[in-house]
């Protein structure tokens, strides 16, 4: 059975873009990730054929935003194409509402913390409330745990630190950021190696253009794979609560 633990970023131009590369992949992947940039290309309609036609599991990555009432209503929605994880922005009213849209369906609301491409001076422009970048994630995960999110999106930077906390507990960790041993960090700031992130308590990674932009995608998917099995970590809970 193909390792979950890996989430590929389908980043790339189309949907009919995006069902050749997980074609291309095949068996070496199970879990994928559309992003707000797919969308418009197709989104919706990918997410459905990947897993009524191939089996996949699905990761819907739209950070949602707004006042309650309308996260709630997009949540519902949403929650009818048989998806397996969806962000939201960590504020808790917005978990809050999320849950209540999802109702009673299997989709887990992943709260976003702070992105991983943001460093603090990004906060400072954003005018976020001083801190050091690990004290604010870390509390932002234990505010969205509080407020029923089932997970969090953290870079593997503070997967440990939210891990060891009370409220962590049977909660998912997902962690973009995530580049192999000798792979390009792009736009990303706080990142780590797959095996480092899993070692650190995150129970699915995230890894887009070292997959999609590799000559062999699924060469590269399963070396990925490879160095999450030398973690040695069987982490027991991927889909709780």
């Amino acid at each position: 059975m193909t390792d979950d633990r890996l989430i590929v970023a389908l980043d790339v131009p189309n949907a009919l873009d995006a069902l050749k590369l997980a074609e291309t992949i095949g068996p070496a992947v199970s879990f994928y990730k559309i992003g707000l940039g797919m969308l418009t290309g197709g989104g919706l309609a990918l997410a459905g054929e990947l897993k009524a036609e191939h089996g996949k599991r699905i990761f819907l990555d739209m950070k949602l935003f707004d006042i309650g009432a309308t996260v709630e209503a997009a949540v519902r929605g949403l929650a009818q194409f048989d998806l397996d994880f969806l962000t939201v922005h960590g504020d808790p009213h917005v978990v809050r509402a999320a849950r209540e849209g999802a109702g009673g369906k299997d989709l887990k609301i992943l709260a976003v913390t702070i992105l991983t491409s943001l460093d603090r001076a990004d906060l400072d422009d954003a005018m976020i409330k001083p801190g050091e970048m690990t004290d604010l994630v870390i509390e932002r995960a234990g505010r969205a745990f509080e407020a029923g999110a089932h997970g969090v999106i953290a870079s593997p930077h503070e997967a440990a630190a939210i891990r060891a906390l009370p409220e962590a507990e049977g909660r998912l960790i997902v962690t973009p950021g995530v580049r192999p041993l000798g792979a390009d960090a792009g736009d990303q700031k706080r990142i780590a190696s797959p095996a480092q992130a899993i070692a650190d308590g995150a129970d699915h990674i995230v890894v887009g253009r070292p997959v999609w932009q590799s000559p062999d995608p699924r060469g590269a998917a399963q070396a990925i794979q490879a160095e999450i099995a030398r973690a040695g970590k069987n982490n027991s809970r991927v889909g709780q609560n």
